[in-house]
């Protein structure tokens, strides 16, 4: 078994110091948050599965310079995961979208769509080789 060669890592920070004992890394194709010193908590999420992110940084934040990403995941188990105070927030969050559409290209998802339905919004997944069928009158 091969050791996995992450891209990135970095700790929650306090103060703008990884003074924590959460540890976030990101490899080619999952991201990885691992909580705990002595009862340890690791969730990953796989890049493809990935379908928003978001920066946030506040005032004391941005005084540190670390800031929140938050990714939305169509993952059952983690829909959303923080990788909270981490330094350099911009490059991470530009890292993982670079990630992510490289995880998405290797899997051949294209696009997604949302379409609306009663419950709300519904996400599906376009495989580029689907035929897709349609009328020539729906165009």
């Amino acid at each position: 078994m091969e050791a996995i060669e992450y891209l990135w890592k970095d700790r929650k920070r306090f103060w703008g110091m990884p003074l924590s004992f959460t540890r976030y890394r990101l490899s080619e194709d999952r991201l990885f948050c691992e909580t705990g010193f002595l009862n340890v908590k690791s969730d990953e999420v796989l890049l493809y599965r990935v379908r928003d992110l978001r920066l946030t940084m506040n005032l004391g934040q941005r005084i540190f310079g670390v800031g929140t990403v938050c990714v939305v995941s169509s993952d059952k188990s983690i829909p959303h995961l923080d990788l909270k105070n981490v330094k350099d927030p911009r490059m991470v969050k530009e890292l993982i979208h670079q990630n992510v559409e490289a995880a998405k290209d290797r899997r051949r998802i294209r696009a997604t769509e949302l379409l609306g339905g009663e419950d709300g919004p519904v996400y599906q997944e376009h495989d580029e080789d689907a035929d897709l069928d349609m009328d020539e009158d729906e165009f």
